[in-house]
């Protein structure tokens, strides 16, 4: 016994000096203080900056076309190491360097003609498109040159901007990283049903392959500040953009697909004109498709329950009975209404699905859908949607119980 144990002890000695060896690094790899850590994209029509103005001035520059302005935020470890306290007022915690061209894979690289640190994309956490970007050019045109690298994350979230794309990645707060700030809005969309859920590169790429049409999240920008307004609209034919949803419309679309976390619907009282208030505590829908013969129809269900968070109705008993069941259906014709506005708008003015009517069809009647995907948004817009919809008050605050 003791002899085998002799042989084993060598052995594991030579193992793990191996194991040492390999944790001392590669010898090929750049250090991380000597990159910079790439982590937001805003992506313009052209529009160059002073600088770029201003060294092209001077010549000796390359053969191209000004189509796109890039706008690259990144940091660097000693940047992102330093603190508000340490940095003061004015100093910034990122970085933004532009560059216009043609081909984004040329416009970075010629960025490193400007700084020491190479880009690195790994921890590229959003992508910025402005509207006019998106209304000029196709969504995989944009996007084909990160969709390739196999070094930028396919979980980076997917944005359009109506304004400039580059002045959401700007902030005129002390520490604060605009990238970081528009992925952590995402965050909260436990308390909004105006926030839709991630458009990543994977799920972009994958709504364009199945030519579906389908909405990103807009962010409007002012003076440093940021914010989700509604949704712009992408025709799964052309891959453009086509318009626009506003907050109340984007609002019916998570009402249609059951997938919002939490968030209020503000409603009046009937006899009085007071404002009701209902805080969502949990919601669900079920798209039920119904075809007879050549003629195909939806049903939505939508169901909630909720805590009446807001009573400006003074007068008589707010947990009564009678007064909780007229604010339930208050409530109930409010998300009908948002419901409706939207589903017109997707069909008579874009004449798109971006709700995911067409994926329930394919689900529940896959030969039906194999005759009509084709051409399923025109028949999308010609087809009856009725709307039902349950909500159910089982919580008043601390007003009551």
């Amino acid at each position: 016994m003791k002899q085998s144990h002799s042989h084993i002890r060598p052995l594991f000695i030579s193992i793990s000096a191996l194991l040492f060896l390999s944790l001392t690094g590669c010898w090929s790899s750049h250090e991380i203080e000597e990159q910079s850590l790439v982590i937001g994209l805003a992506l313009d029509k052209d529009k160059q900056s002073s600088i770029e103005k201003k060294l092209n001035e001077q010549g000796e520059g390359y053969s191209k076309r000004n189509l796109i302005t890039a706008t690259y935020q990144f940091i660097t470890p000693e940047v992102a190491s330093s603190t508000t306290k340490q940095a003061g007022p004015q100093q910034k915690s990122y970085v933004n360097a532009s560059e216009t061209g043609d081909s984004n894979h040329q416009i970075v690289r010629e960025l490193s003609l400007r700084s020491e640190q190479p880009l690195t994309g790994a921890h590229m956490k959003v992508v910025v498109i402005s509207e006019d970007l998106a209304k000029s050019y196709k969504l995989e045109q944009l996007l084909n040159q990160n969709l390739r690298d196999s070094e930028v994350r396919l979980s980076c979230l997917v944005l359009i901007s109506k304004g400039k794309a580059s002045k959401t990645l700007e902030t005129k707060t002390a520490g604060g990283i605009p990238a970081f700030r528009l992925i952590g809005i995402v965050e909260n969309a436990y308390r909004s049903t105006r926030i839709l859920p991630p458009m990543s590169y994977t799920k972009v790429e994958s709504k364009i392959q199945s030519e579906s049409s389908f909405l990103l999240q807009n962010v409007l920008s002012a003076n440093g500040e940021v914010k989700f307004a509604g949704a712009a609209v992408i025709d799964g034919k052309t891959h453009t953009m086509t318009g626009f949803l506003n907050e109340e419309e984007l609002e019916g679309i998570t009402w249609i697909t059951g997938k919002g976390k939490g968030g209020v619907v503000k409603s009046f009282d009937k006899e009085t004109g007071q404002l009701l208030v209902y805080e969502i505590e949990s919601m669900k829908s079920s798209i039920i498709p119904r075809v007879n013969g050549n003629n195909i129809s939806f049903d939505v269900n939508i169901e909630s329950d909720g805590r009446l968070s807001e009573n400006w109705v003074l007068s008589g008993n707010a947990f009564e009975s009678e007064f909780l069941k007229k604010a339930e259906k208050s409530f109930e014709n409010e998300v009908k209404r948002l419901v409706g506005n939207v589903i017109e708008k997707m069909q008579k003015e874009y004449r798109v699905d971006v709700a995911g009517f067409g994926d329930h069809l394919k689900i529940e009647n896959p030969k039906v859908w194999k005759k009509v995907k084709k051409d399923w948004d025109q028949t999308f817009s010609e087809t009856p949607i009725n709307c039902h919809v349950k909500l159910t008050i089982k919580d008043y605050g601390t007003l009551g119980s």
